[in-house]
């Protein structure tokens, strides 16, 4: 069992300017304390009973800070003004006697990674992660095996890039005394070298496998955008997953939002009682509205406008407060459709529907006729990204290339598309689009928005209001002067919302939108297989939600259907088609294609019986 832990400690710091004149990196305080007893907690948490610290900068300033801790030897490393970290890791074999964990001095990084290191079977195993795009990073090949080939921070001088460094090794007495015996012989003409090239040059003799943990959360910090990203996003992030609490109940929501959550969302409402009127929160509140601008569009141009309800809440608030004397025109190709349509005739907007069929591909020449003819009183055109009726994806690139050559500003409730199906508002000609916390996003009902262009909100606040809690420009604007909400906000689903964006950031949209069209897939597959069909066809598809004929068979009943899958941690949906017999099943949230083969078997375990009676 590992006993041992290294730190590399020696170096200056001057990539964070006055930050480090008085202290060394390792001792910046990070949320109340010094960044390295981050570190030093967890390895003693993890009953690391020696860690050997390998100073150079202000080495005094760490010599104090160690006398807490009878488990630190700090080892003052001489020459580490003109050397690297190899050297320091040499010049510490006088108190290297074992097995060892060999760490960087500016990291942040979960308890799992430890534990990952200290359970392997491997005795010289590198923790990898996947690509984190954060800047300075080290990539690493590998062979077949998974073995160390080469590292560099130069990704075109590698023949492949298999992982990132995250900067915790595990090496057994046997590799660091390799590790020396190079050192012995290159340091006088390489005294700059780093320990990352001490490790390639004896992975030759020593197989030093890499262990790559995909979406493992880890930071080092160089410099101020790798601080700014640590306070961000990935602290945040370590702090929910190391919270150990046990792991929730999990239920399999196949309905069409809210969508199934991680535990980590689920607990980052946990929280201490705060008034949202603070600053705190209120930085909470501009984080969460950046970074959703961030996902579709320029936050230098375009903002997220924030309320407290649900989806139709923005949508509501859009049609409410944007729209003028002039006409909109609306897309009814499904519920949500019909429901903008609703709402529009509540206000007694000036409105123009045009009906398309439920499961069809949008008649754009039709659509386009409709334009012409109103040509005169038109102002707006909205529709559905992805009807949630049935899955059908509506074509928004070309509809906002119609209204762009008849001027006319194109609204898309992007309820079950956003943070899926990738959108950027610009180069589709998108002016408001509508969106909410539950669905792609993964978060907790509760948070709807609304995003759209600084430009176009300044020129609504002329249009007299409608509404007094859905106004759009009046919660833009108190936003904007004061960073909080106009009226009491959900508070915890905030902070769910915060988790779900760095999950969200975590995953990647295109990669959520991979794994969601695998389980749809998979989905397609089975019902197909069963003799079931589905409304829309493939090419016309979200591949996010799915309406599926019901079979008319004796004995089915879809209420008994729903409590059957209910006891066995699933929830199915009734479709909302009049007068077709249907129900949906969304593949969205925290789910894989394994969850979706799940509901295959105990759908074909349900019908299977009612089938065989027809036969």
């Amino acid at each position: 069992m590992i006993k041992t832990a290294v730190i590399l400690a020696a170096g200056f710091g001057r990539r964070l300017g006055e930050k480090t004149q008085d202290l060394p990196k390792g001792l910046l305080s990070f949320d109340g304390i010094p960044l390295i007893q981050h570190s030093i907690e967890k390895l003693i948490q993890a009953r690391i009973e020696n860690i050997v610290l390998g100073t150079g900068y202000l080495h005094e300033a760490y010599e104090n800070f160690a006398a807490q801790y009878p488990q630190i030897t700090c080892v003052p490393i001489s020459h580490y003004q003109s050397s690297g970290s190899m050297n320091t890791l040499y010049q510490l074999n006088k108190h290297i006697h074992e097995d060892f964990l060999l760490l960087e001095s500016d990291l942040l990084y979960e308890k799992q990674a430890l534990k990952i290191l200290l359970t392997h079977e491997r005795p010289n195993v590198i923790l990898a992660s996947g690509f984190t795009h954060s800047g300075d990073e080290v990539y690493i090949e590998t062979n077949e095996q998974y073995r160390l080939i080469n590292m560099s921070k130069e990704r075109s001088l590698l023949s492949s890039a298999y992982g990132e460094l995250v900067g915790i090794t595990k090496l057994s007495l046997s590799a660091y005394q390799e590790l020396c015996h190079y050192a012995e012989r290159h340091l006088a003409t390489q005294p700059k070298m780093e320990y990352e090239h001490g490790l390639v040059a004896i992975s030759g003799e020593v197989p030093l496998l890499v262990h790559k943990e995909e979406g493992i959360a880890w930071c080092e910090i160089d410099d101020e955008s790798h601080w700014d990203r640590a306070v961000k996003e990935i602290y945040p992030l370590i702090t929910v997953r190391d919270c150990g609490e046990k792991p929730i109940k999990r239920n399999i929501l196949l309905n069409p939002g809210p969508a199934t959550t991680s535990d980590r969302v689920k607990y980052a409402q946990v929280v201490p009682d705060i008034c949202p009127r603070e600053e705190e929160f209120g930085q909470i509140m501009a984080y969460v509205s950046t970074e959703l601008t961030q996902f579709v569009a320029d936050p230098k141009e375009y903002t997220t406008v924030l309320f407290g309800g649900s989806g139709t809440a923005a949508v509501e608030a859009i049609l409410s407060s944007v729209i003028d004397e002039r006409a909109v025109l609306i897309i009814e190709n499904g519920a949500y459709g019909k429901r903008m349509a609703q709402i529009a005739d509540v206000y007694q907007l000036n409105t123009i529907t045009f009906p398309s069929p439920f499961d069809q591909e949008l008649n754009r020449s039709q659509l386009e006729e409709i334009i012409q003819t109103h040509q005169k009183e038109l102002g707006y055109v909205a529709v559905v990204h992805n009807e949630t009726t049935t899955g059908l994806l509506n074509d928004i690139p070309a509809i906002g290339a119609l209204c762009q050559k008849y001027n006319l500003h194109l609204i898309v409730d992007a309820m079950s598309s956003y943070a899926a199906i990738p959108i950027d508002m610009k180069k589709m000609n998108i002016h408001y689009l509508a969106a909410s916390s539950n669905k792609n996003l993964q978060g907790m009902p509760g948070v709807s928005f609304v995003i759209t262009q600084r430009s176009l909100l300044e020129k609504t606040k002329t249009i007299k209001p409608r509404n007094y809690y859905l106004h759009l420009y009046s919660q833009y604007d108190y936003f904007e002067k004061n960073h909080q909400m106009r009226f009491t906000p959900p508070v915890q689903t905030l902070y769910a919302l915060k988790q779900a964006i760095l999950e969200t950031k975590e995953e990647g949209i295109k990669a959520r939108y991979e794994r969601y069209s695998k389980s749809w897939e998979t989905l397609i597959t089975g019902v197909t297989r069963l003799g079931m069909s589905h409304l829309v066809d493939i090419n016309n598809h979200s591949k996010i939600i799915t309406a599926i004929l019901e079979p008319s068979v004796p004995g089915y009943d879809f209420n008994e259907m729903h409590d059957f899958f209910y006891e066995r941690g699933f929830t199915i949906y009734p479709g909302k088609l009049e007068g077709l017999n249907t129900f949906r099943v969304a593949n969205i949230g925290d789910i894989t294609y394994k969850e979706i083969e799940e509901f295959l078997t105990l759908l074909e375990s349900y019908l299977g019986p009612l089938l065989k009676k027809v036969k």
